[in-house]
């Protein structure tokens, strides 16, 4: 049977919701497997966002706070990758106690920033590639806290994707036109959140992250849920990237797939767009979780 590829307008594609005037979207298909929490922030509006991404990031972070706390993920660990615009994947487990160190790619090799790629081409792209897989390991911990200070955060160097099968931790994801991809294995459960824009994606780091989650967890792609969430897209950057992940899921047996279409460089009302903003712009969280009140 060939894989299903959901394609809906934009109106029944996410459930935008606004939090004290803090805009953030839900996935339907994410919603409907009933295990999890998730959100994709959106442009945040009153916030000077003409700088670099640290202080862009320093300056959303409140507005970012108070959207964990709207989805019930306020108290949660948060988790997030360095996204060097490579393929190595975070692995949270309980049976792995360790960090390996993984070496900085090169400018060239990773790109600038999270706009690697969304100025002018000059070259054309191949795709896909491969380099050799790997992963960086961290155990999960809890604790019942009002909020998340900067010890309950943990930044993997090295990494563009993250992947668990535990519940109560969150994982986040940063984009700018790049694609943040939801990876939601409903039976074991597991999940996995990753950065994959024109570079990535010709790493391969979505189906790397898959392969984890196989290896890792048992995963089956056929019981896999995977969500693209808006990025940019033709005519607005040369490559279309997106439709790239999604036949590299279909090549790995997933059936459900679910892409909008909806390009970041569009509607800067409504997302940030590195190359629309040339370099000075915000970033989108993309954000999920397994839910601890749910049984297996």
């Amino acid at each position: 049977m060939r894989p299903r590829i959901a394609l809906p307008s934009v109106a029944v594609w996410c459930e935008c919701r606004q939090v004290m005037h803090l805009p953030f979207e839900h996935f339907p298909a994410l919603s409907a497997t009933g295990i999890l929490r998730h959100a994709f922030t959106q442009r945040i509006p009153g916030i000077n966002v003409s700088h670099d991404k640290a202080e862009v990031l320093n300056r959303l972070d409140a507005a970012h706070g108070e959207i964990r706390n709207a989805i019930g993920i306020g108290d949660w660990p948060l988790f997030t990758a360095q996204q060097i615009h490579g393929n190595k994947i975070a692995v949270i487990d309980s049976l792995t106690p360790f960090v390996p160190r993984f070496s900085r790619l090169s400018p060239s090799e990773r790109g600038e920033d999270e706009g690697e790629g969304f100025g002018p081409v000059r070259h054309e792209s191949t795709l896909p590639l491969s380099l050799a897989k790997g992963e960086a390991t961290q155990p999960a911990r809890r604790a019942n806290v009002p909020c998340i200070p900067q010890n309950r955060r943990k930044e993997f160097r090295g990494c563009d994707g993250i992947i668990t099968n535990q519940r109560g931790i969150a994982l986040g994801i940063y984009v700018a036109d790049c694609c943040a991809v939801y990876i939601i294995d409903r039976k074991t459960p597991a999940i996995g959140l990753v950065h994959s824009g024109r570079k990535g994606t010709e790493l391969g780091v979505v189906t790397n992250t898959m392969e984890r989650m196989i290896d890792r967890f048992g995963s089956d792609p056929a019981n896999m849920v995977v969500q693209l969430s808006p990025c940019i897209r033709p005519p607005h950057y040369e490559v279309d990237f997106a439709a790239e992940i999604v036949r590299q899921c279909r090549d790995l047996g997933v059936n459900e797939i679910h892409a909008s279409g909806v390009c970041t460089a569009c509607d800067v009302d409504r997302y940030y767009s590195y190359r629309a903003e040339k370099g000075k712009t915000g970033r989108m969280l993309a954000l999920i979780g397994l839910d601890p009140m749910v049984a297996n």
